[in-house]
């Protein structure tokens, strides 16, 4: 089974289960790390104010693995686990970029732009596949979402 398909297969099941605890799908993936694979499924709390707790994970991953296997989608042997996308979360889909708009963020890119290959900014929006950022000097700049090897959360402490 191809790796976009268990993630998005995992996703239609988790989903449900996932709600039922009060919170929503950040991210599924499914990897292979040395000999082993691991199916990660990152949550978030609907309310942006509430943080995951371990408690959540634990909800989630006895009811996710149990109905994972009664359905037995996955093919290999895998480690399941849930949690939080952490702090520095990364971007990755329109809703991410919605979310978190009005918030600072890092910005790797594949190559620099005005000589920089890592940007610290705030997010405006991501509009038709080009991220809006806003520097510290109030200059806006535009960046192609696919010229980025990642947008993190910034973690300020």
């Amino acid at each position: 089974m191809a790796k976009k398909n268990v993630c998005t297969i995992v996703e239609e099941i988790a989903t449900p289960i996932v709600a039922q605890n009060g919170c929503e799908i950040a991210d599924v993936e499914f990897v292979r790390e040395g000999s082993d694979y691991f199916l990660r499924v990152y949550i978030e709390r609907l309310d942006r104010d509430e943080r995951v707790d371990l408690n959540d994970c634990e909800n989630i991953s006895r009811a996710l693995s149990d109905e994972l296997d009664a359905l037995d989608p996955i093919e290999q042997a895998y480690m399941l686990e849930v949690s939080s996308p952490g702090l520095d979360r990364p971007l990755k889909k329109d809703k991410d970029f919605e979310r978190f708009a009005g918030s600072k963020v890092d910005v790797k890119l594949y190559r620099p732009v005005n000589g920089l290959k890592l940007i610290c900014a705030v997010l405006e929006k991501l509009e038709n596949g080009v991220i809006y950022l806003k520097t510290e000097d109030g200059n806006t700049i535009q960046i192609e979402q696919k010229d980025t090897a990642y947008v993190r959360l910034t973690v300020e402490f």
